[in-house]
């Protein structure tokens, strides 16, 4: 539980600092204009819920896995794969992509299943 509040601390931060200072958002070899356009596409509250699932033991919502499908397969693994990278995280890399790849095959499901015809 401490390993997973400090990693959803540490994405907050993240996030506040990409924001607050743009050459923060992104590393040489990653594309800015990818990283700016999918930091904005989700609500924090959600970024939060799917970094506890992902990383930890939490549960994502109906609507928050909507909200993960309309900001995109290659955002979410940009960010996921940004944070697993961390040096206290790379260890688990695997695990953690796995479990992102796991997250997004359920969000996809359960958003064909709940939107109209």
């Amino acid at each position: 539980m401490v390993k997973l509040n400090f990693i959803m601390l540490s994405f907050v931060v993240l996030v506040v600092a990409i924001t607050c200072v743009p050459s923060l958002a992104v590393e040489e070899n990653e594309p800015k204009k990818l990283w700016d356009q999918c930091v904005v596409k989700i609500s924090p509250n959600c970024a939060l819920k799917i970094i506890s699932q992902v990383f930890g033991d939490g549960v994502v919502s109906i609507p928050c896995c909507k909200e993960l499908v309309q900001e995109g397969k290659e955002c979410h693994d940009t960010l996921v794969k940004y944070i697993a990278d961390r040096p206290s995280l790379i260890g688990n890399e695997s695990k953690y992509l796995t479990k992102r790849d796991e997250v997004w095959a359920y969000c996809v499901s359960v958003s064909k299943a709940v939107s109209p015809a």
